[in-house]
């Protein structure tokens, strides 16, 4: 069976999705577990809930959305998985409304952290509801991506904006609320108590390079992905990106 996370329309999440199920593979070798259970913040229609759920594992997928939970619902169903995966309608700032407390061994938090009005109490949530130790997963937009898009594209005064604008924007018409540096958003998950582990830029090079060189040139797809993923981890490369993943495990408090 192909890896459903690698066709050309997944391109965009294959970097993140890599890195996701090796940080699941040590997350079973550590707790002795085949199966963990995953929290999937903002999950939208279940673009890693699917994935992860066909390792096996049970994922809850918490999204503000009753339109994206119905999606969820059919393709899971279509996935065969709808026995690990479940939803429920909440958001990131109001967890612990619909979901338990130190109940999971990893987190996502994948495209939550723009929109929320408080990104640190997000993060802290996130680790809240790990057990005593488990991974949190981050995914957020870089500032350096929207800046490289909008210069590339001919809006230079939009590219300044960003740069200086205190959220990352661009000006009143930029539809993304905030962007984060690498600095930011590690920040953010180290002061939520996690220790990080790994820091990656996410769609360094997808974005810029026109669809027609992908789609027509023989082999350009993985070719391309190859490159994205050797970028992925090299810092010169995440200020540049057009979304940053930081990956960062519960802090173990010190004995006292």
């Amino acid at each position: 069976m192909s890896d459903p996370m690698r066709p050309r329309a997944s391109l965009r999440t294959a970097v993140v999705w890599e890195v996701l199920k090796d940080a699941l593979d040590r997350r079973v070798k550590a707790t002795g577990r085949d199966v963990l259970d995953v929290l999937d913040t903002g999950g939208g229609t279940g673009n890693f809930a699917v994935p992860v759920a066909r390792l096996g594992h049970r994922v809850t997928v918490v999204d503000p959305s009753p339109n994206a939970l119905f999606g969820l619902e059919r393709r899971v169903a279509e996935a065969g998985v709808a026995d690990r995966v479940r939803g429920v309608q909440g958001d990131a700032l109001g967890l612990f409304d619909v979901v338990e407390r130190d109940a999971y061994d990893a987190v996502l938090c994948h495209g939550v952290l723009e929109y929320v009005d408080d990104p640190a109490r997000a993060v802290g949530n996130a680790v809240g509801a790990l057990r005593q130790t488990g991974t949190v997963s981050v995914l957020a937009a870089g500032l350096g991506g929207a800046v490289l898009a909008r210069a590339l594209a001919g809006h230079f005064t939009e590219a300044r904006h960003a740069l200086d604008d205190p959220s990352g924007r661009w000006g009143d018409g930029d539809p993304m609320p905030r962007r984060f540096t690498a600095d930011q958003l590690t920040r953010l998950v180290g002061d939520a108590g996690l220790d990080v582990g790994a820091v990656h830029g996410v769609r360094v090079f997808a974005d810029l390079v026109p669809g027609v060189l992908v789609d027509t040139e023989p082999g350009a797809v993985e070719a391309l992905l190859r490159l994205e993923e050797a970028a992925a981890e090299l810092p010169a490369f995440h200020s540049v990106a057009t979304q940053l993943h930081v990956l960062g495990d519960k802090r173990v408090p010190d004995p006292a």
